[in-house]
């Protein structure tokens, strides 16, 4: 919970930096350039969940050789992926600000943006898949450090280059590149302390082009179930912008509070994808039911605290972000729909870290889809004369769908016994 706290906070500095400059364009062009990074990365999100999902079922099982041979096919394959993004970067970036399609001004920072950003894919992918190893493999303190201090040391550079040099978004872009390589070296040493001894590089270690897509293969439902959540944040985005500036910097504000709210809640699920794991490993239905149901209760005070936070302190909060008083007084207008996100948005976040750590990922994909296509875009259509408020509406009617969808599977692999099935 700690290790993903830090990747909010980070995004809190980003808005309070950017958000007391003299225009809401600079905030606009990273909520556009950071929603468009978050669905080309998070694209290949599985890197970081099919990880911890495998890793931990080889260390239920005991078995180093998995464990290891797991570790370095994933992050060639994140290399390999890192460098391709960066070959292809123009026509993907021109794309994605076609779709969410911001203000002229705003564009052209977003694309200035984006042309530094891409340069950490590798660094970046690399970070999904020793993460997701460390936690997989019982030690969740490892992200913590690497995390911790690259989030730190990007938070410092973000002063240093938007106050201090006055490189405005440019800036922001370039102290997360820096950073990202930072966390990958950290996690590279920590890996590296960690691997279980005995066990020496060998050919059978690194594999054939069959065990890469493999993985590929285990992991494509994780891949398109997290492209349908991307699209539908990317689509949240672009139908801000249209709405224009001022309200586009307000969304990009509250959804900073969304990332401080999943990545808190996500931190019960990340555990329990690593002890489920594990108890799907080792066969055993009843430490299954025990870390359910920790997990569940844990994530359920995590809600009810970050809900009374926000009823609290939410518009101070967005007062300490933005300075700029008409950014600030359509925050206001629509914080209420943030009270709500996080019991309508916890049992989703809870029941992925199940899914994840039981390796149910078809699951996973068949109900995101649903979710996506079959309550959030008709919900959007039957509101779109609310406004700003019929997109906020139409993301807690789809946090709602996935904790109903989820959580009647979860029940029905339960009764049956399909969690320790072969899939």
């Amino acid at each position: 919970m700690l290790t993903n706290l830090t990747v909010p906070l980070l995004g809190l500095v980003d808005t309070a930096v950017l958000g007391h400059l003299e225009s809401p364009e600079y905030l606009g062009a990273v909520a556009v350039g950071a929603n468009l990074f978050t669905l080309l990365y998070w694209t290949f999100g599985f890197m970081r969940m099919g990880t911890t999902g495998l890793a931990a079922q080889a260390w239920g099982k005991r078995d180093p050789f998995s464990q290891v041979a797991l570790l370095l096919r994933s992050v060639l394959l994140a290399t390999g992926i890192g460098l391709m993004l960066i070959l292809l970067h123009q026509p993907l970036i021109r794309t994605g600000l076609a779709l969410m399609n911001p203000s002229a001004g705003v564009t052209e920072l977003a694309a200035e943006y984006a042309a530094i950003r891409i340069w950490s894919a590798p660094a970046v992918l690399c970070q999904y898949t020793l993460v997701g190893w460390l936690i997989g493999t019982q030690f969740p303190r490892g992200p913590m450090i690497m995390l911790v201090v690259a989030n730190g040391l990007n938070i410092v550079l973000d002063v240093l280059f938007v106050t201090g040099l006055g490189w405005n978004s440019r800036g922001v872009a370039m102290a997360t590149v820096m950073a990202e390589y930072g966390a990958a070296a950290i996690g590279f040493a920590i890996v590296l302390k960690r691997l279980p001894e005995g066990q020496r590089l060998t050919r059978a270690l690194i594999g054939q082009v069959a065990d890469y897509l493999a993985i590929l293969r285990v992991n494509r439902y994780i891949m398109v179930r997290t492209i349908a959540l991307l699209l539908v944040l990317a689509f949240f985005t672009a139908q801000g912008a249209r709405q224009g500036d001022t309200i586009l910097a307000a969304n990009a504000v509250l959804i900073t509070f969304l990332m401080l709210i999943s990545n808190a809640l996500d931190g019960f699920a990340n555990g329990a994808e690593a002890l489920i794991g594990e108890a799907v490993g080792r066969g055993s239905r009843r430490r299954f039911r025990a870390v359910f149901a920790s997990a569940l209760r844990w994530s359920l005070w995590g809600a009810l605290l970050l809900t009374v936070m926000f009823v609290i302190g939410g518009r101070s909060l967005i007062g300490l972000l933005t300075g700029i008083d008409e950014v600030r007084a359509t925050a206001w207008t629509y914080l209420p729909w943030l009270w709500l996100l996080p019991f309508a948005s916890v049992w989703g976040f809870l029941l992925d870290g199940v899914f994840i750590g039981a390796t149910r990922t078809r699951d996973m994909q068949n109900t995101m889809l649903f979710c996506a296509l079959g309550v959030f875009a008709p919900v959007w259509w039957l509101t779109t004369g609310w406004g700003n408020h019929g997109l906020w509406f139409s993301l807690i009617c789809l946090m709602l769908a996935r904790a109903i969808t989820m959580g009647t599977l979860c029940w029905r692999h339960t009764r049956n016994g399909r969690w320790f099935q072969d899939r």
